[in-house]
């Protein structure tokens, strides 16, 4: 796993930022916690949002919590799962959301792979999580790297718009510097949540709108 995101442009400012005694420690903590429990996503899909996603080609930002939990679900891309999977309550919500604000019919199932594909990074602030135990690897060992990242991409020269949806999101907000960028924060679109600000937010004609004021192409949120 570590061989292949040194493959990409993240490797090079990421790897002087947290030195080669964390690079160490997660190799250890991956091999530990895979032996030691059920882990999701599976091992191949830990760094998946940045070997999707490009550093250059990063112009949107949303931030999860932690993968999801459940079985076939995780797939190392923030609110996504793959195809075959029923729709969790969250992504209902998202879509629900997203056929509002831009009068389109979002798509049938809940990979999200094509958004990533255009430059929208779809990052945990953690990357891994023990089966039916949400925040179970909170505070472990990945804030250090995912803090990294959203402070490298939000330095980088080119506007990124970030969507933080909730508390957890919103916490890192201090590492965004705003001279460039868009910060859309809203409550999460969990059941628990959406009716209180994520609905009628309209993040996806937002960052649309940001881009392509700046001159960068729009995201096909349909696609």
């Amino acid at each position: 796993m570590l061989s292949e995101l040194k493959k990409t442009d993240w490797w090079a400012p990421l790897s002087p930022i947290l030195g080669a005694e964390y690079w160490a420690k997660v190799a250890v903590f991956l091999d530990t916690a895979y032996q030691a429990d059920t882990v999701y996503p599976t091992q191949e899909n830990v760094f998946r949002a940045l070997l999707t996603t490009p550093l250059a080609d990063t112009k949107v930002v949303i931030l999860g919590q932690d993968p999801y939990p459940n079985a076939n679900q995780a797939m190392g891309l923030s609110f996504s799962v793959p195809a075959s999977q029923p729709l969790p309550k969250s992504l209902v919500n998202i879509y629900r959301e997203l056929e509002d604000d831009l009068g389109l019919l979002a798509p049938s199932h809940g990979d999200l792979t094509s958004w990533a594909q255009q430059g929208v990074l779809l990052l945990n602030t953690v990357l891994t999580v023990p089966a039916q135990q949400r925040n179970g690897h909170a505070k472990l060992i990945w804030e250090a790297l995912t803090d990294a990242i959203i402070k490298l991409v939000a330095d980088q020269p080119q506007p990124v718009v970030f969507i933080l949806w909730g508390k957890p999101a919103q916490q890192k907000i201090p590492l965004i510097s705003t001279t460039s960028n868009l910060i859309i924060a809203t409550p999460h679109p969990s059941p628990l949540s959406a009716y209180r600000g994520f609905f009628g937010s309209r993040p996806f004609s937002q960052t649309n709108a940001y881009l392509q004021a700046h001159n960068v192409a729009p995201i096909n949120w349909v696609e």
